[in-house]
């Protein structure tokens, strides 16, 4: 047994779910490396921490069955040790010690120094921006804030993640000068709301003066804005977003539903009306910028009457980015209390319309862009094409640029002007207009 507690571990970390969490790991892998552990993102390891999504059902059966997935691993002698951090970790950590008890043990999401301790590392306060990326090494995510205090009634978000706390601007411009050091080109900025940034600390809404301090960062040339709120958007970041070129044209704002009713029983505070002025505002005041959405249909008091009304407003709005997810009904929020009464099939069914609709107006709008040339990022190689994007979108859930890699050499992670010859719902085809090829 000795000669076992003195090998040197590798430690496995293992992510689920959004953006928020990749960042949790990356910061929790730097912590590791700083305290010289050896540790791996999604690779084999003899001690493993899954860091788990607790969103909705789908989010929570993906990180249930990952937990078996190792417990038996470890029944099975194959890895030492399991711990399982994160959302579904602090919302169920009651329910999952007594289901899952073959785990060493679970924290939540406020817990990593504790974490690290039973790695056998210790929490470093000086490491302000000390991660270790997983993302493709041009761009990285930036989180500004922890928490929401906005009401949503169909969200569980506070639950697991507290109140609303914004970073320093300080800390946050060390944080990006550090990733820029590293070769990082583009910041994606995340929090549960963009738009509250500032509200704690400096008693105003302070997005704006963020990004005139992070545009300064030398080698960042793109900035990116994920995860606005529409009530109380604070407009100066639009004069922002027009007058900075390193801040794209682009922002991502989940809207959920635009029946007055339906937005009501969510408490979001605004209205099919007031959503509707603000898309004209973000039109009028940058008209090239791309608008990405999400929508929730199948909520609880969802009428045929309410979705036709969505699917209009959808058509109507023409937005160049959009997904659909269908209602999930989550204990201890608001919503819980309301009944489900939308069945499964027609849930589905809504969501599957909302994206024909969004599907053909993407194709529409990508024909306009053939002819046209635009600065794209290139972040792999997948068969036969490098895959990249322009300005207009976000790894993972937005359109991609496809050039073909039998014919052009492109480097992974730098920038490069491509004429698009070629386009589909989703996808862009194009080649470099400058390459010698």
């Amino acid at each position: 047994m000795r000669t076992k507690t003195l090998k040197k571990h590798k430690i496995n970390v293992v992510t689920l779910g959004c953006s928020k969490n990749i960042y949790d790991s990356e910061v929790l892998m730097g912590q590791l490396k700083a305290n010289q552990k050896e540790v791996v993102h999604e690779q084999e390891g003899d001690v493993v921490v899954i860091n788990t999504c607790g969103f909705i059902d789908n989010a929570k059966e993906q990180s249930v069955n990952t937990i078996l997935d190792f417990v038996e691993r470890k029944e099975a002698g194959e890895v030492e040790k399991v711990f399982v951090t994160g959302c579904l970790s602090e919302r169920y950590k009651p329910d999952l010690q007594k289901e899952i008890p073959n785990v060493d043990q679970y924290f939540g999401t406020t817990e990593l120094p504790a974490l690290l301790k039973a790695l056998g590392a210790d929490y470093k306060h000086e490491l302000i921006g000390e991660r270790l990326t997983t993302t493709p090494k041009n761009y990285a995510f930036l989180k500004i804030a922890e928490g929401c205090d906005r009401p949503c009634s169909f969200c569980a978000i506070p639950l697991m993640r507290g109140g609303h706390k914004s970073k320093p601007i300080e800390e946050l411009v060390e944080e990006a000068t550090k990733l820029a050091s590293n070769g990082v080109k583009e910041l994606i900025l995340i929090a549960q709301d963009l738009t509250y940034y500032g509200l704690d600390l400096y008693k105003k809404r302070n997005l704006a003066a963020l990004l005139q301090q992070l545009v300064k960062v030398e080698g960042i040339e793109w900035i990116r804005l994920h995860y606005a709120f529409p009530t109380g958007f604070p407009i100066d970041v639009l004069d922002v977003i027009k007058n900075e070129p390193k801040v794209c044209n682009y922002i991502d704002i989940p809207l959920q539903h635009i029946s007055d009713h339906l937005l009501k029983s969510m408490r979001r505070g605004t209205t099919h009306e007031k959503t509707t002025n603000l898309l004209y505002k973000f039109r009028e005041k940058v008209p090239n910028m791309a608008i990405r959405t999400t929508l929730i249909v199948g909520y609880p008091g969802e009428t045929e009457a309410d979705f036709e009304e969505l699917k209009q407003w959808v058509k109507e709005m023409r937005f160049e980015r959009l997904g659909c997810f269908t209602y999930s009904h989550e204990e201890n929020t608001h919503a819980y209390s309301l009944e489900d009464d939308v069945p499964d099939e027609v849930k589905m069914q809504r969501a599957n319309e909302i994206m024909e609709i969004q599907s053909q107006i993407s194709w529409e709008l990508n024909q306009e862009k053939i002819g046209q040339v635009f600065k794209c990022v290139f972040d792999r190689k997948e068969g036969n094409y490098f895959v990249g994007r322009t300005e207009f979108d976000s790894p993972d859930v937005d359109n991609e640029v496809r050039v073909d890699a039998r014919k052009y050499y492109l480097k992974l992670g730098d920038f490069a002007q491509i004429k698009i010859t070629q386009a589909e719902d989703f996808d862009l085809y194009g080649e470099p207009i400058d390459s010698s090829n």
